[in-house]
């Protein structure tokens, strides 16, 4: 198979100089407002009567790329493409107030819909336009999907996410202090922080970087590319299996996925402390080209096709041809997997065996003066991957619970959570959870993390104050991950409440973000035992070759109701249920006022099964925007729906 490796791309980059040159010129591009925007048109030397595909980067970093704009101009010229690069509104040389993102995809401006459309206007264009590009390039391109342009043809979509409030503001209620603060920063506009610190809230202010809302809008294929320790994997997994499941034509059905092994930058050699075997991304280049040239040419191109899904399953890093290290190939995502509960116990033991009644709890101080400090996770302007956690989880406010060794290996596909029941004296607080891979030799290496915050923890869309003192329960998102725990490693979850500056701190006040006029030392209660058990909650997959997991003992299965996706939503959501052994039951939607609005009868023992709702009535009547409450009868507790139309 043909691969675009390093040193093939030096000598085709010496032949291009050799043998061919670009056209390039600037020009000042208007949108429906008026507004012109600074674009670079790179054109080859030939243009063939039936005119040139274009490759469209709309950025927020300035024209000149470095070496993307080198790469990009090599790409043109060998394969006959015309590129264009943008400066996005109120960036670089164009015009306009600079809105970060507000004006890429619909609304009242929608700067990526006219600048495809201008291309495909040209006398040199064959009127279809791909889009490319990395982090807030690729950002950009979700959103000009979103508003789906008629000669938008493709996109390749790198570390980016659909939902910038979920992914990139707010992780379940708390801010991304060094992700958000920082970039704004190094890109000179930190005039939207005021915006953010009074809406940390979702509201439909946010609806215009949320593209989740909108799936059925997308008409086009996407490549969407990402790592296990990037700042948004969890986005780039739900844009792929929403568009997949839930685009529109043409983008139903026709998406692809590459997750790696990596952080944000994705062609560094090392995650974090790690550096895991055969995970280069240029073994894909050649592939990506081979997608790309038919969709734009409408000729073939001799490379293998691109799975539907590609995706790393990490490993012991030090065992290259151990358990995980392996790239796997597959239809769709997550693949087929049990979810296995982890139990928390007293004397720091993580085992699935469930608590036992009188287990002692345990207990720490987090004091907003004295934070967790951030090593390594899913971050951007600060050390980002996996690295070794052991000397934080020294610290007395940093509670660990650990397996024994693993006698075979572990491998876990999908999404990790952690239902955490605990108290607190404090008005308002947070909780914090890491899951490492334990190796032989002591060090706790980091897999994924996450955190909630107590008023947020059942949702963004308003607040929910704790009693003092009382037991509640949160569910920590994790996001999603997939690596084989080798035999003698051990599995390990350590619980906090700060985790800084990767997350804005706690002051546990209760006053509105970042308002606090003083701090407040929580003491925090984590129960375990028969009444109140808390547990880690692992995707567990047993089908592949190198895997060879015992069965574990899980709980009885019970009814529980989980939280829908997409939400907010706009043309229909997936209500998941976990289905229990005693007896069937009904799902049932009402509005605000508790009146019945559609209800669903569920079979027991099904394991898990979702119900999707359009947003009609029982009559098929479509509903007004607002809030509404889904129930599963005879179960306490509701998950709350937002309907936008």
């Amino acid at each position: 198979m043909h691969r675009l490796t390093v040193k093939r791309l030096a000598f085709l980059i010496l032949l291009i100089i050799i043998t061919s040159t670009a056209q390039s010129q600037t020009q000042l591009v208007p949108m429906r407002d008026g507004t012109k925007l600074a674009t670079d048109v790179y054109l080859p030397l030939a243009t063939p009567e039936d005119g040139i595909p274009t490759l469209l980067v709309r950025s927020a970093y300035g024209r000149d790329l470095g070496e993307w704009s080198d790469e990009i101009q090599l790409f043109t010229a060998l394969f006959g493409f015309a590129a264009v690069i943008q400066d996005t509104r109120g960036r670089g040389d164009s015009e306009g107030i600079d809105s970060l993102f507000f004006s890429d995809g619909w609304g009242d401006v929608q700067d990526g819909y006219d600048t495809v459309e201008w291309i495909a206007a040209q006398s040199w264009s064959n009127g279809k336009v791909g889009m490319l590009g990395a982090s807030a390039l690729a950002i950009a391109s979700y959103l000009c999907a979103g508003a789906a342009p008629p000669h938008l043809t493709c996109c390749v979509a790198l570390v980016a996410t659909p939902d910038l409030y979920e992914d990139g503001l707010f992780y379940h209620g708390v801010y991304r202090k060094s992700l958000v603060d920082e970039w704004m920063q190094s890109v000179g506009n930190t005039t939207l922080l005021p915006f953010f610190e009074e809406h940390p809230l979702y509201s439909p202010v946010y609806d215009r970087l949320n593209l989740t809302t909108r799936f059925d809008s997308v008409q086009v294929p996407i490549l969407h590319v990402g790592g296990w320790h990037d700042i948004f994997v969890q986005g780039t997994l739900d844009a792929f299996t929403g568009l997949q499941e839930h685009g529109g034509p043409g983008a139903k059905g026709n998406q692809k996925l590459i997750i790696g092994p990596w952080a944000h930058s994705l062609d560094e050699e090392d995650t974090g402390e790690i550096s895991f075997p055969n995970a280069d991304i240029q073994e894909f280049l050649y592939q990506v080209v081979g997608w790309l040239y038919p969709l734009l040419k409408e000729e073939s191109f001799d490379a293998e096709p691109l799975p539907t899904i590609s995706y790393y399953v990490m490993g012991d890093a030090d065992q290259p041809d151990g358990p995980g290290n392996k790239w796997i190939e597959a239809d769709s995502w997550p693949p087929e997997s049990r979810s296995v509960s982890f139990y928390l116990h007293e004397n720091n033991l993580l085992s699935p065996d469930l608590p036992q009644a009188g287990e002692t709890p345990d207990v720490f101080t987090y004091d907003p003066n004295d934070l967790v400090p951030t090593l390594g996770g899913r971050n951007l302007n600060i050390p980002a991957g996996s690295y070794d956690q052991s000397e934080i989880e020294e610290r007395a406010d940093v509670v660990v619970y650990t397996t024994p060794e693993l006698e075979d290996t572990l491998t876990i596909c999908g999404r990790v959570k952690v239902v955490l029941h605990a108290k607190t004296d404090a008005a308002d607080t947070d909780f914090s959870a890491k899951l490492c891979d334990v190796y032989p030799d002591g060090r706790s290496m980091l897999v994924a993390d996450g955190i909630v915050r107590a008023r947020n923890r059942n949702s963004n869309l308003f607040e929910e104050f704790i009693t003092p003192n009382a037991v509640e329960e949160y569910a920590i998102d994790l996001w999603s991950t997939a690596i084989a725990f080798a035999p003698g490693h051990r599995v390990r979850l350590s619980i906090s409440s700060s985790n800084n500056p990767r997350f804005d701190p706690n002051p546990n006040t209760g006053e509105p973000f970042r308002k606090a006029t003083y701090t407040v030392t929580a003491n925090q209660i984590l129960m375990h035992d028969a009444v109140y058990p808390s547990a880690l909650m692992l995707p567990v997959v047993d089908d592949y070759t190198w895997t060879s997991v015992e069965p574990i003992a899980e709980a009885p299965k019970s009814w529980r109701l989980m939280a829908n996706y997409p939400n907010p939503f706009n043309s229909e959501t997936t209500i998941p249920v976990s289905v229990g052994a005693d007896g069937d039951k009904t799902l049932s939607i009402y509005d605000i006022q508790g009146r019945l609005i559609r209800s669903w009868r569920l079979a027991a023992n099904r394991s898990v099964t979702a119900v999707i709702w359009d947003g009609t009535d029982m009559h098929g009547n479509i509903l007004p925007t607002g809030p509404y409450l889904a129930r599963l009868s005879g179960e306490p507790g509701a998950i709350k729906l937002m309907l936008l139309k």
